[in-house]
């Protein structure tokens, strides 16, 4: 666990630990309380989606953080925050798929409802710190003041990809007591302490899309009306008739519905010709992005170029690239070795070893 203070003045430090009902944030606040702080758990109503159990936010996942609330005998609180998240992680998914990207809603949820207004009315209400289940870890380095983000000690659960917008301020009153654990251990663990969701299931889904068909949400919450339009080739050549500009991803080639030679997969799309481009596997290999919405973390920002390892998605490993700010605030990563699928709306986020250096939104 990060070494931060315990006791403010002759009280026990306080903190909230953000508790959505599975077994990491449970294991979170019982690490925490046997550490010796004065702990809260803080369970976030996010929708109103009351029959669907395991996903986050739901009505289930609430009963389940009390109970565990209850069990470690520590106070257990509500917080309904379903009109942020309605307008700042819901309607940005739907006006992301409008813009023609593949939007990341859990990196929005994380920026503007956990460690935005959670971390907010937390500090405001007179907690010391705020915790959370994610498996990352927070650091500090003397020599250049500042707080770290690093990866979570499992690397087959590290969180720190989804983490890349935290400020300096929220490192300095962040716990992440799971990050320090491999999974196997956190759930024997909660077992042993008799916590009745040691063996829940993570979730998987989006959780205002827990059946993942995302288009179905789009066309109900967001009123989007796929409009049909045409597969084209580099040359211009119309290659059959597409459902709509949204149901498409870069580096998609399932549900085409076109008959060619050999496989085609989707290269990109042009909203303004109402088009989707279609091509060979290596035609989806680029080895330069351009990035928006930059946040820096182990570094206040760039004099000069710096080699790092980067990835583009979640389940990617980090490859070799240099990253260098541009005029406008932007950043431009070149990698080594050309990566496949750079898709606009997800996220490149930096590495330098353990520490997360920084990121931004793909453009």
């Amino acid at each position: 666990m990060e070494a931060k203070d315990k006791q403010k003045g002759n009280r026990m430090k306080r903190v909230y630990v953000a508790m959505s009902g599975g077994v990491d944030s449970a294991a979170a606040a019982m690490l925490l309380q046997r550490a010796g702080y004065d702990v809260t758990g803080v369970t976030l109503r996010l929708h109103g989606y009351k029959d669907r159990p395991g996903i986050c936010g739901s009505a289930d996942d609430i009963e389940d953080a009390a109970a565990v609330a209850a069990a470690l005998g520590f106070p257990h609180r509500v917080m309904d925050l379903t009109e942020q998240f309605r307008g700042q992680v819901m309607e940005r998914f739907v006006e992301e798929y409008r813009a023609g990207h593949t939007p990341n809603p859990c990196i929005d949820c994380n920026r503007e409802i956990k460690f935005g207004a959670l971390f907010d009315a937390a500090m405001a209400e007179g907690a010391d710190y705020l915790a959370t289940g994610h498996y990352a870890r927070v650091g500090y380095d003397e020599s250049a003041g500042r707080w770290l983000l690093l990866r979570g000690l499992d690397r087959k659960k590290d969180q720190s990809y989804v983490l890349y917008q935290l400020t300096q301020r929220q490192l300095a009153h962040l716990l992440l007591p799971v990050g320090e654990y491999e999974k196997p251990a956190i759930r024997a663990m909660a077992e042993g302490c008799g916590l009745a969701n040691a063996h829940k299931p993570d979730s998987q889904d989006i959780c205002f899309v827990p059946n993942g068909d995302y288009m179905k949400f789009l066309e109900r919450f967001g009123g989007l009306v796929p409009e049909p339009g045409d597969f084209v080739d580099r040359q211009g050549r119309v290659l059959g008739r597409h459902k709509g500009l949204e149901r498409y991803t870069t580096g998609q080639r399932k549900g085409l519905g076109v008959s060619a030679a050999e496989p085609l997969y989707v290269l990109g799309k042009d909203l303004k010709a109402g088009t989707v481009l279609l091509g060979r596997d290596e035609e989806l290999f680029t080895d330069t992005l351009v990035a928006e919405r930059v946040n820096w973390i182990s570094v206040p920002g760039l004099d000069a170029p710096m080699e790092v390892t980067a990835k583009t998605r979640y389940s990617q490993s980090e490859a070799a690239a240099t990253v260098e700010e541009l005029a406008d605030g932007r950043i431009r990563v070149r990698f080594e070795r050309p990566q496949r699928a750079i898709t606009a709306g997800q996220a490149v986020v930096l590495y330098d070893g353990e520490k997360v250096v920084g990121g931004g939104t793909i453009v």
